[in-house]
């Protein structure tokens, strides 16, 4: 296998000044984004390595919650070029196992104009037809992405870098009328969700929605606008409600990234780190409120 290209990150990531400067200024965090950066610096636990592994988190589900809640799984490579030759379904979706933000989905439902980004600038959201999905085009990108050292270092989202670097193909998930479901986001702190975040149309007019566990809409915006009209209270709520929780127990926060689809609940991702702390909150007023129910702990263990 040749050898795969390291990205070192940059001094001030592996300053130990700098560390020490922003350990200083995380100590009394208040607002979520605050608690995300403390968590970030602190929490060094195997477990948020696991969880940050879109490998290894899929052992860690199907312990928490059983079989049948997960995407089905095409292959998982450590060499970019084995791409080239695996049989694949018609549609299917690519992605790094190490990072967030980057993903290929295959599927005859793609824009006809749509395209494969040049390998160099592929972390990024793409939906492409199959027969614009060039096998050797997706060896470069995946060669760049494993290239990549994904969190700006150890001090800042600290687990990515302990991720093995290998590419994910999975099954593509479809709603009710055949597109991608809407990502339903579930914020759990200790073992209790505290509000839900609903993305849709990801690849086309994109939408972000806000709402508390009883499905009341807050009215809080992270950039997108909201549904119009606003989405119907999820008939599988209360189940999904249920399965965020178990997987949200045992740690002090977690993000549950969940699918429903017309006959299962899918677990798409667990995030440690929303907008690796930077998540925006408009009106301000709500970063403090999400911090609310967030007890970090003096240490973690």
């Amino acid at each position: 296998m040749p050898k795969r290209p390291r990205r070192r990150p940059r001094w001030r990531e592996r300053s130990r000044l700098v560390r020490l400067w922003r350990l200083a200024r995380t100590r009394r965090p208040r607002t979520f984004t605050e608690k995300v950066r403390y968590k970030m610096l602190r929490d060094h636990r195997p477990l948020i390595v696991t969880l940050a592994d879109k490998v290894a988190v899929r052992d860690h589900v199907e312990a928490l919650v059983g079989p049948g809640h997960l995407p089905a799984l095409h292959a998982v490579l450590d060499d970019p070029s084995d791409l080239a030759a695996l049989d694949l379904p018609e549609s299917y979706v690519l992605k790094p196992s190490h990072g967030s933000g980057a993903v290929v989905v295959v599927s005859p439902q793609a824009p006809a104009e749509a395209r494969l980004p040049v390998a160099h600038y592929s972390w990024v959201y793409c939906h492409v037809r199959p027969e614009h999905a060039d096998r050797d085009h997706f060896v470069a990108i995946a060669r760049h992405w494993t290239s990549q050292l994904y969190g700006q270092g150890p001090n800042r989202e600290w687990a990515y870098g302990h991720v093995p670097r290998r590419v994910v193909v999975e099954e593509l998930l479809r709603g009710p009328d055949g597109s991608v479901p809407d990502d339903h986001k579930f914020f759990v702190f200790h073992g209790r969700c505290h509000a839900v975040q609903v993305d849709s149309g990801r690849f086309g007019h994109r939408t972000q929605d806000f709402h508390r566990p009883d499905w009341e809409h807050l009215p809080l915006s992270g950039g997108p606008p909201w549904a119009d009209p606003p989405h119907p209270r999820p008939e599988r709520l209360t189940e999904m409600l249920a399965l965020a929780e178990r997987l949200g127990a045992g740690t002090d926060f977690v993000r549950v990234d969940l699918y429903a689809l017309p006959d299962r609940v899918v677990v798409g991702e667990l995030t440690n780190y929303p907008a690796g702390g930077n998540s925006p909150f408009h009106p301000a007023h709500f970063d403090a409120e999400f911090g609310v129910p967030w007890t970090v702990p003096r240490r973690y263990r």
